[in-house]
């Protein structure tokens, strides 16, 4: 109780204090004002036109600093394509540099208006912080994006599926990196999630696998349709054999025995680039040759035998 009476007394005193002050440097100002009025309204246009230079310097500083900054990015697109360099490190780089500098102009603005960048530089750091607790999400897709460029699991151009969606890697920026599917739609894909999940890449390896099923009726011979598989892959030139490394001969087998079919499995080696036109033309080739040949596919059915009592 008697703290809180001293500290009452004492937070009393400093108001009267400051009211005191107050009080004599307005005495003072009148005063002047008074006895110099010319002399006060010169000073007082001195310091705006004082600030005003400042404030005009600061906008040209930036405005050319802006402009420096788009050369930049030209200049470092033009050394890029150039030297061959990957589109999304390319890309990266180029976001990055662009952020840093862009702050520093900014920094340098502000001290052209006669700020101290010291406290600026402070303040700057507090606010990082803040918005560092605030936006982890964001930090994280930075240091993913990080990852992503050193360890190149991927880059322009890939084929790659990741998070349910697949398509074209567009570029790879700061946050995120942008996939366009095969009906022209853009994904984009936050860099700390595909960092950290996983990632199906199809364009690393030169050849794939093709491998498809087929099912067909009861009573097929399973040889005769295993040779007619074989005989339809092998037509086709752009199916692989042993002779090409990683890669083996056409390949055909009975897989299953179904309630109303039996399945075969087909499996061809092709080039990366070929597999969807050689996958889509293998399906409708079988669905063509094979009947000729007598063999018939399956369909769903029951059949149903009456016994009379």
């Amino acid at each position: 109780m008697i703290q809180t009476i001293l500290q009452s007394i004492v937070a009393a005193e400093e108001a009267e204090n400051l009211a005191d002050t107050i009080k004599t440097q307005s005495g003072r100002l009148i005063s002047e004002i008074s006895n110099n009025p010319q002399g006060v309204a010169q000073d007082l246009l001195g310091k705006a036109l004082d600030f005003g230079l400042k404030v005009l310097g600061a906008v040209a500083i930036y405005i050319v600093g802006a402009w420096l900054i788009r050369r930049v990015k030209k200049i470092l697109h033009r050394v890029f394509d150039k030297k061959g360099t990957e589109k999304t490190v390319a890309s990266f780089i180029i976001s990055f540099v662009t952020l840093v500098l862009t702050v520093l102009l900014i920094v340098v603005a502000v001290s052209a208006l006669g700020i101290n960048t010291t406290s600026f530089a402070a303040l700057l750091a507090a606010v990082g912080v803040a918005l560092g607790m605030a936006l982890s999400g964001t930090v994280q897709n930075f240091a993913g994006g990080i990852i992503i460029l050193v360890f190149k699991p991927f880059k322009a151009g890939d084929y790659i599926e990741a998070q349910g969606f697949g398509g074209f890697v567009k570029e790879v920026n700061i946050l995120n990196t942008r996939l366009i599917t095969r009906d022209n739609k853009e994904i984009v894909l936050a860099n700390g999630t595909l960092a950290n999940g996983n990632v199906t890449n199809f364009s690393t390896r030169p050849i794939r696998r093709v491998d498809r099923s087929i099912s067909v009726a009861y009573g097929t011979d399973a040889q005769e349709c295993i040779d007619a598989l074989v005989e339809i892959m092998k037509e086709d030139p752009r199916i692989l054999d042993s002779s090409t490394e990683g890669a083996a001969d056409p390949f055909a087998a009975l897989e299953v025995q179904n309630a109303s079919d039996i399945t075969f499995t087909v499996r061809a080696w092709v080039k990366t680039e070929d597999y969807w036109a050689v996958t889509f033309d293998l399906n409708q080739r079988m669905y063509t040759e094979l009947p000729k040949k007598g063999i018939h596919f399956a369909y769903p059915h029951l059949d149903v035998k009456i016994r009379e009592s």
